[in-house]
């Protein structure tokens, strides 16, 4: 595909066979089919990141619509999606481009180009570029390589992620990123299970990030899926630090959970006090 390129993080295992190394999924990929992201796809026997390059929304926004509250409060931010996921959650806000994203309209941008529209964007108040929307790591190529030229401009790069990715590769982009926001989805075994993932990589992630720049935290709090979950995830935060700021985020009816009901404003108000106790800055959106 015309703007891939290489992929890296990988080995191949058979003449036919790749095994990706990018997350923990460790995804066995055979002559043209593509890992559970949908993005990386072996052609030829090398791995080719196919989604390098390709924009399907990009939009200026208030920083704190990341949300990011504690980091350049006030100002906005170039918001930067691609397609894919290597998550499959059932109630995602953004399927339309992170799962079912045939047919979608796709732009290409150079990391070049990608700079170019964060420093244009400086007079009025941007300060970076946020990788989001999708999940940004599965197209970890574009993502560094434009997290190095927003350095040049001596901007910022924010990642809204969530988190499932390796540690050599997170230690190695780390370097260039400025903020996150991590998306914890709940605090059991049954939550990660239906996403396709393990919280334990989530909440590593979290950890390293912590060291090196600055983190905020959010949960989509469904009902009757992961309300229990945000007083034990608020007191493993506070074990790190007490001022990361959480943010819970109201759940509306969206994709397979289409028939649900929006979360009560009450129970976000109360889950807001609950977290509190454990951590200086609690947040409630999406309403």
């Amino acid at each position: 595909m015309e703007g891939s390129r290489i992929a890296e993080f990988w080995v191949n295992i058979d003449p036919y066979s790749i095994k990706c190394l990018l997350c923990p999924h460790f995804c066995t990929i055979r002559e043209n089919q593509t890992g559970k992201c949908g993005v990386r796809a072996n052609r030829n026997g090398t791995l080719i990141a196919e989604s390098y390059g390709c924009v399907t929304s990009i939009a200026l926004d208030p920083i704190e619509k990341k949300p990011l509250y504690k980091f350049h409060p006030g100002m906005k931010i170039v918001s930067l999606g691609s397609y894919g996921c290597n998550f499959h959650c059932p109630f995602c806000q953004n399927y339309n481009i992170s799962m079912e994203y045939s047919g979608v309209k796709i732009d290409r941008f150079t990391p070049e180009l990608v700079a170019e529209v964060a420093v244009m964007a400086v007079e009025d108040k941007n300060v970076g570029i946020a990788y989001t929307y999708n999940e940004p790591l599965i197209g970890y190529e574009f993502i560094k390589d434009c997290s190095h030229e927003i350095r040049k401009e001596g901007l910022a790069n924010v990642l809204v992620t969530n988190g499932f990715i390796n540690k050599e590769p997170l230690e190695e982009l780390l370097p260039f990123i400025d903020a996150l926001n991590v998306d914890i989805k709940g605090n059991d075994v049954s939550t990660y299970n239906m996403v396709g993932g393990t919280q334990k990589v989530v909440k590593n992630t979290i950890e390293i990030a912590a060291k090196l720049c600055h983190v905020e935290v959010t949960t989509l709090v469904i009902p009757n899926e992961n309300e229990n979950s945000v007083e034990d995830i608020a007191m493993w935060i506070s074990s790190i630090d007490k001022t990361i700021p959480y943010h819970l985020s109201r759940f509306f009816p969206r994709y397979k959970y289409s028939g649900s009901e929006p979360t009560p404003p009450e129970t976000m108000y109360r889950l807001r006090d609950i977290a509190g106790k454990h951590l200086e800055n609690v947040y409630i959106g999406n309403f």
